[in-house]
């Protein structure tokens, strides 16, 4: 299992300040920030040159850490979302009246993956919460695959934190929780 070689603590305070980070996940680096700050995610979105109406993922350790943006589903559903974790599949499911468009864009629906990458699993697990998951790339762009050219294409402007990316060719699967059509 890959080891995070920085203090999640430092992690942690530099989201929730309002920073961003450059971070592996199944099939390319991802640039992240702590969903809950505004500021944050609109920079990301800046920074990226993503249009904010087309919502962003965000990833997690478990569904306790995204419960607080989507409607309640049942245990067995809650399950069902975490055993598909290791097939890297991210669910648009409902969100809650109060979910941000800073994370929803013009959508009734957050999209939402349980990690199995070790390390993004590590990182949200370490940092208590979930994280934006977006692929580290200007829009239209190639998405960087290793920590040089994520720390090329952002600079400063984002902590690149050292790891490996998973073996997947493609970004994860997006599917329609309510009726399971496959969008991507």
């Amino acid at each position: 299992m890959q080891r995070i070689r920085v203090s999640l603590r430092r992690v942690a305070a530099h989201l929730k300040a309002g920073g961003l980070i450059g971070y592996p996940t199944e099939s390319c680096y991802g640039l992240g920030c702590d969903p809950a700050h505004r500021a944050a995610v609109l920079r990301l979105l800046k920074l990226k040159q993503r249009q904010q109406r087309k919502g962003l993922i965000i990833i997690a350790y478990s569904y306790k850490q995204v419960a607080r943006y989507v409607r309640p589903i049942t245990p067995a559903e809650q399950v069902s979302l975490r055993n598909d974790a290791a097939q890297a599949i991210t669910y648009l499911l409902p969100a809650k009246p109060s979910t941000p468009r800073w994370l929803r864009g013009e959508h009734d629906t957050l999209a939402v993956r349980l990690t199995a990458h070790p390390f993004a699993r590590q990182l949200c697990r370490g940092v208590h919460g979930a994280l934006v998951s977006t692929s580290a790339n200007r829009s239209g762009m190639i998405p960087a695959k290793t920590y040089t050219e994520c720390q090329r294409m952002f600079g400063k402007d984002v902590w690149v934190l050292p790891g490996w990316v998973g073996k997947r060719k493609q970004p994860s699967r997006i599917v329609s929780w309510a009726d399971g059509k496959i969008l991507r």
